[in-house]
């Protein structure tokens, strides 16, 4: 089994947050899952670019934390429904502000990545 080289600080609450939504994945998966119970084909289709391998383990490790949980359904095929805990919607407003900021300085970004190439090409 895994084991930390380095411990979490529980006294640190933005080391914990890194720890359960630190990822590239998390906040795209509540966000989606947050639109209504999600079955793992339709998350790949809605979050652009994540790979099945990556998805499994996103929402195995957002399980793990209490964010999400799941329905499984004994049909053939196997049928696998996602759907946020309480402790999951209520990092909502969080990821609503994080978006809001996101679009906000999206055209800041673009300039500054624009100008960067620009540099590097010369």
């Amino acid at each position: 089994m895994y084991q930390r080289k380095i411990p979490i600080d529980y006294n640190c609450g933005l080391t914990v947050a890194m720890e359960v939504v630190g990822s590239k994945w998390k906040f795209c998966l509540l966000n989606e899952i947050s639109k209504g119970i999600k079955r793992p084909k339709d998350l790949v289709i809605a979050i652009n670019g994540i790979s099945k391998r990556v998805l499994q383990n996103q929402l195995r490790e957002l399980e793990m934390h209490g964010l999400l949980s799941k329905t499984i359904y004994t049909e053939v095929p196997l049928r696998v429904e996602y759907y946020l805990t309480e402790t999951g919607e209520s990092l909502l407003p969080l990821i609503d502000a994080i978006d809001k900021w996101g679009v906000n300085f999206a055209p800041q970004l673009r300039t500054i990545l624009e100008k960067e190439s620009l540099e590097v090409e010369v």
